[in-house]
Parts: structure tokens; C-alpha cells; sequence
């Protein structure tokens, strides 16, 4: 900011006061001042135009034309190079340590603080008040003030001519300029200008009283002896049991009324159950006669290109069960009625453990694909189930949260009922598999379940309780940790299915997430067994056959299916199927037949007496590409499968008739019926299987 302008200015605007004042006598000191600053003023002038001149360097290097010409681009950015980059800050959503991406980039280069005030503030009226300056300007507002009493000025403003400046310029020492303590009048606005006054009106106070009236008031006296007290007992008594003969009267009416209405009630229950069963029924009717075809399918349709296959097979829709509720859940359970073979459950859930919502138990019939026969809503996810063998209207369910429940079928109640809870042992972690076993001594039903959080228990239904017992917990052998007391504590194996033995009642295999197969007994819980390094993930399914005591089948999201002989420790058949396998399990049929899912909609027929190295179908089985197969289920008598998605759908499946084959018996030789041929017809596989380890032996 240069100091000659300001100086200039100063001089001029004090030589303009000096002129203005006509008549009046200069001081020689101030004469004295203006010298003095006109010398400053051209000193000042003197070195700006010094300044200008310009001083080349000796070391200055010289640069040629195409040099100069050459344009040298930088580019400027508003952040600070010196700014800190490592700035931490402690983060208490986190709880630690997080570094800061925000740098203030504001450097400050100057800060000069000003001494400079509003005319007209309250500071600068002191200061001027202390300078003694207050004096002056009060004689000069007298002579002001007297000097407009005399003039008479017109209210219309005065239009800009010459005259009026020169006047102007005549009286400038009476100017708001001379006298900075004076207030000036505000200018108003000559074209649109409007001055209002008004004033809120006030209301006459009122004054307004009031006065109740008094009580009335009467005296009384009297004397209380012994005999008044007696008399006013007996009243009161009488009184009270007046008022309970009338309570009992009306009670009597209501209960009449009640009466009737509940014989009412009750005729009126007896006629929807009539209803209830015809329209079923009717249900049932209208269904097949729309759903003729596949009804046909079912029973008589058999695929006769099965004579031009040799070693293939097909697998033929029927249908597909779907209920309008489920919304965003996966079929996680199946599980077919063995007294009524057209009835199976259903659990819905989802595997998706970050979106974890209510679940449904659905109970289906192959006489009404359209709606479920039964229809029970949980809180949490079913993941696994289980009918009872013997009594079908009793189902098992294990839940995400821990929770094992039993439903009873023909209690028409929305609720379970028995139920697990923290008091009476539940499971800390989701239930993966529950399998109703045989009753104790005391004719006790009794169900068993395996969890993630390593304990399979038993639960006995005694009257209106469930009672647990751990049976066994799981744990990785050989790895021991030390605990915080200097005790060592087994790292915990976390069980994902599990299957009984269908001959030996105390013998059965756990499959774990770190995908070995346990061989325990409920007898004796210490130590298992046997121990089966069977897959490299975790074992979704594992599942005792049928016929043969010693054969069992196992699968994993490894792609794998291994069927294993629990007498020895390797695989005696393994199968990759290219991806992750859901499920597998045995059909009810054959000793060598099994099917299983995969996630890519294929359902894989196997049958090993005909075919020890390729599945005889791989058919996909539902039409959306993003859809993946989660359960599989034969069905005990029907040549059918019912297959479940993570949709919500379960699709169902007849079987070809290469795929449900007997092997053919020889002349003149009588083969064993029953269990028995499906034994021997495993055995001669075994057999063909142990023949080469004995010749290198």
C-alpha cells in the first residue's frame, strides 16, 4: 500500500479547507506544515521513480530468443507443503488409534491488528472527549444551529445547479464533515416513500369477583352406648349379605347365558368342522381335476426310451409346491410321514446368517400341491426337522437361535408344545439336525440334536417340560490349549449333522466343520470311537444306508460324496461332482441307489450296482440359472424324489425305470429277498472292492 497517496490526499483535502475558508486568517504554522509535507510529497516521488529503474544482476545469465519464448508452466495449488500428514486421532467408535485424511492447508503469511474506530461509537466519542476536541465542536454547533434559524431553507429538495455547489462549498465549515458529533437527518426516499405511525390498543381492566355460598350447617349430638354399636353391626351385616344374594343371582343368569352361547358356540364349531372337511375335500377334487396330467404322470406314465439307454436314466417333473408367503427364504429341511406317505414337512429359513428374519414349518400333501395342509410360523429360522417314526403327528424342529421345539399336529395351536429355553439347556448356537430315537424305560419320547457349539444332547418330553442331557461334546483330537488357570482346555469342534445307526441304537456319527466324521456311542462319552478324515470342509450330510449295517455316505461343499465302510478309515467309493454338493442320501428302494444336489440345479442319480464310477442321471431341475438345490428326499414307497431350493420351492420328480432297476437273477439260482438281497448285493461290492488289496497283500 503506497504512503505517498495518502499523504497527497491529506494535502490536498487540507489546502481545499484552507481556500474554503474565505476572510479568515491563515496561522503561519500551519503555512509552515504544508511546506513540509509538499517536501515529503516529492521525495516520496523521487524514490518511486528510482525505483522503476532496472538493476541487472553481473551474474545474471543470458538467455537466448527461443529461450524466452519458451513458456515454463507451473501449477499452484492451495495446500501446504509443510502441512502434517501423519495427524492421529483417537476414534471411540472404533476404540483405537485412526489416522486423519482432513489437514487444515491455512498458512497465515500477515496479521496487522488496526487502530482505526467508527466515528460514531461510543470509543471514539471518549477519545475525542479526552483529546479535549469536545470543546471546539460544541462552539462550532452553536454557531451553526444559530445561523439556520435565520435562514429559511423550502421542504422540496434543492435541484443541483453551479450556485448551489459554490454556496455549498461557501458553508463547508457547517458541513457534517466539521461537525462529526451532530446526527444527520435521515434522507428519505423522494419516489416511494410512505411514513406510518400506529399504536396497539389496550383493553379497560376489569375488575370481577366472586363469593360461594356457605355450607349449611346443622348440629348434632348424641350419646353411643354399647347396645347402639351392637344394632349397627347387625345392619351392616344384614346389608352385606343382601348385597352377595344379589351378586349370586346374577352370576347365575350370566352363567346361563354363557352356557347358551357356548352350546351355540359349539354347534356352530361343529358345523364349520363339518364344513371344513368337504371343502378340503372339494380342495382336493378341483386340484387334481385341473392338475389331471401330472396326476396321470404319477401314477402310469413310464419314459419308454428307457429300453434305448442301457445305463441312463431321466427324471420326470410333477409338481412344484410353492406358498405365497415365503418371501426371501431358503427350504433348509425335508422330511417325508411314514405313516402317510403323501405328507411331508418342510422348514424354511436361510443359510444367509447376515439376514436372519422369521422362518415357517409347511406341511405339504401330493393330493394338494396348491396350499399347505399345515402351516406353524417361528421367530427364528428352522434349519433341520424330524417326523417321528411311530407317532407322525409329533415333528422335531431345531432353530438359528439355539432353540429345539416339538410341534404336535393334532393341537391346532400356532405354538410348540415343548420348547427349549437358557433355564432348560438350549443349544448357544444354530441347531443343525435333530433325530427322534426310541423311548426310554419310562415311555418317554426322546429326540437327540447336534449344534455348532459342540454338544449333542438328548431331550426327553416328560409332561410339560423338555429335560437335556449332554450326551457328548465335541472337540478336535489331540489339539489342547492352555486355559487362563494353566489348565488345558480341548479346542471345540463345531457338529453340523449327525445320523443314528439303523440296527445298533447306541452307535452314531457327528460330522464337524473342520470336516471329520465322528464314530460315538451314547454309552460311552469321553473319547470316540473311531475318527474319519473324510472331507476338507465341513460335512454338510452324513448318513447310515438302509440295509447294509457297515455302509455310510458323506458330502461337503468340497464337490466331493464319499461312501465309507465305518470298519475302515479310508473312502471305499468318492465322487466329485464339480461343485459344492447341498445334500445326499440313500433311497429307501436299493442298497446301492443315492442322489444328491449340487448348486449349479443338477440332481445326480447313482446307482452302484450298475454303474461304480458315473452318476446314470445329472439333470438340471429348475429353470432360473441363480437358483441352488438345498435338500433331497426319496420318498418311502412312491418312486418319487422332492427336491428344495433357496427359493422357497420344492419341486418333486419321478424316477425312470433305469434308475429304479433290480438286477437280474440267473437260471437255476434262487436269490434272497427283501433286506437280504440289497445286503448280499453290497457285500459283492465290497467284495470286488477288498479283492485287489488282498492279491497285493
Amino acid at each position: 500500500m503506497p504512503v505517498y497517496n495518502n499523504n497527497a490526499a491529506a494535502h490536498g483535502k487540507k489546502g481545499s479547507d484552507v481556500h474554503k475558508g474565505a476572510g479568515a486568517k491563515v496561522p503561519k504554522a500551519s503555512i509552515k506544515k504544508r511546506d513540509e509535507d509538499a517536501i515529503d510529497v516529492a521525495e516520496g516521488v523521487d524514490e518511486r521513480t528510482h525505483v522503476k529503474a532496472t538493476v541487472k544482476p553481473a551474474n545474471q545469465v543470458q538467455l537466448s530468443e527461443a529461450e524466452l519464448k519458451e513458456e515454463i508452466t507451473r501449477v499452484l495449488t492451495a495446500n501446504n507443503p509443510h502441512a502434517p500428514q501423519n495427524i492421529v486421532r483417537y476414534s471411540f467408535k472404533e476404540r483405537s488409534y485412526k489416522s486423519t485424511s482432513v489437514v487444515d492447508h491455512l498458512a497465515v503469511h500477515f496479521v496487522l491488528e488496526g487502530s482505526l474506530l467508527p466515528k460514531d461509537s461510543e470509543e471514539a466519542r471518549r477519545l475525542r472527549i479526552r483529546d479535549g476536541l469536545c470543546k471546539e465542536n460544541a462552539s462550532m454547533e452553536n454557531k451553526a444551529e444559530s445561523e439556520e434559524d435565520h435562514a429559511e431553507t423550502p421542504a422540496t429538495p434543492v435541484e443541483d445547479t453551479g450556485e448551489g455547489e459554490e454556496a455549498g462549498e461557501e458553508e463547508r465549515p457547517d458541513s457534517a464533515a466539521s461537525r462529526p458529533d451532530k446526527k444527520q437527518a435521515k434522507l428519505t426516499n423522494q419516489f416511494n416513500f410512505s411514513e406510518r405511525a400506529s399504536q396497539t390498543h389496550n383493553n379497560p381492566s376489569r375488575e370481577r369477583s366472586c363469593q360461594t355460598e356457605p355450607p349449611p350447617r346443622v348440629t348434632f349430638s348424641a350419646t353411643a352406648n354399647q347396645w347402639e354399636i351392637y344394632d349397627a353391626y347387625l345392619e351392616e351385616l344384614q346389608k352385606q349379605e343382601k348385597s352377595k344374594e344379589k351378586q349370586k343371582t346374577t352370576s347365575l343368569k350370566k352363567d346361563d347365558k354363557s352356557k347358551k352361547k357356548m352350546t351355540q358356540m359349539e354347534t356352530q364349531g361343529d358345523d364349520l368342522t363339518k364344513v371344513r372337511k368337504v371343502s378340503k375335500i372339494i380342495e382336493r377334487m378341483v386340484n387334481q381335476n385341473i392338475m389331471d396330467d401330472i396326476a396321470q404322470d404319477f401314477k402310469y406314465y413310464e419314459d419308454a426310451s428307457d429300453e434305448y439307454r442301457d445305463q441312463e436314466g431321466t427324471l420326470l417333473p410333477l409338481w412344484t409346491f410353492h406358498y405365497d408367503q415365503v418371501i426371501n427364504v431358503s427350504v433348509t429341511a425335508l422330511s417325508w410321514n411314514n405313516k402317510y406317505q403323501d405328507l411331508f414337512a418342510v422348514g424354511m429359513g436361510s443359510y444367509d446368517f447376515s439376514k436372519q428374519e422369521g422362518g415357517m414349518l409347511l406341511l405339504y400333501t401330493l393330493k394338494n400341491p396348491a396350499f399347505p395342509e399345515y402351516i406353524y410360523s417361528t421367530a427364528s429360522g428352522v434349519l433341520c426337522l424330524d417326523i417321528h417314526p411311530q407317532h407322525s403327528y409329533l415333528v422335531a424342529v431345531g432353530l438359528y437361535d439355539g432353540c429345539v421345539a416339538v410341534y404336535n399336529l393334532k393341537k391346532k395351536e400356532p405354538h410348540p408344545i415343548y420348547k427349549s429355553t437358557a433355564k432348560t439347556g438350549k443349544h448357544t448356537d444354530p441347531v443343525w439336525q435333530v433325530r427322534w430315537q426310541n423311548d426310554d424305560l419310562d415311555n418317554n419320547h426322546v429326540f437327540y440334536s447336534v449344534s455348532s457349539d459342540s454338544r449333542v444332547v438328548s431331550w426327553t418330553l416328560v409332561k410339560n417340560e423338555l429335560i437335556f442331557t449332554d450326551i457328548i461334546r465335541l472337540s478336535v483330537n489331540g489339539a489342547v490349549s492352555d486355559g487362563p488357570d494353566g489348565a488345558q482346555l480341548s479346542n471345540i469342534s463345531r457338529g453340523t449333522s449327525f445320523d443314528f445307526h439303523k440296527q445298533i441304537d447306541y452307535l452314531f456319527l457327528v460330522g464337524t466343520e473342520e470336516g471329520k466324521i465322528h464314530k460315538c456311542s451314547k454309552t460311552y462319552s469321553s473319547q470316540f470311537l473311531e475318527t474319519y478324515d473324510a472331507h476338507s470342509m465341513p460335512v454338510d450330510a452324513v448318513k447310515w444306508n438302509h440295509f447294509h449295517p457297515d455302509i455310510f455316505i458323506s458330502c461337503s461343499s468340497d464337490w466331493t460324496v464319499k461312501i465309507w465302510d465305518h470298519t475302515v478309515n479310508t473312502p471305499m467309493f468318492t465322487f466329485d461332482l464339480d461343485t459344492a454338493v447341498g445334500d445326499v442320501t440313500w433311497s429307501p428302494y436299493s442298497s446301492t441307489v443315492f442322489a444328491a444336489v449340487t448348486t449349479d440345479r443338477k440332481v445326480h442319480v447313482f446307482d452302484l450296482s450298475i454303474n461304480k464310477h458315473e452318476a446314470l442321471c445329472q439333470q438340471p431341475v429348475v429353470a432360473k440359472k441363480k437358483t441352488k438345490l438345498t435338500h433331497i428326499e426319496f420318498n418311502p414307497i412312491y418312486p418319487i424324489i422332492i427336491v428344495g431350493d433357496d427359493r422357497g420351492d420344492v419341486t418333486s420328480l419321478k424316477l425312470s425305470p433305469n434308475l429304479r432297476k433290480k438286477p437280474k437273477s440267473k437260471k437255476g439260482q434262487e436269490q434272497p429277498k427283501g433286506s437280504e438281497a440289497e445286503v448280499a448285493k453290497m457285500d459283492k461290492l465290497l467284495s470286488l472292492l477288498r479283492e485287489p488289496e488282498l492279491s497285493t497283500v
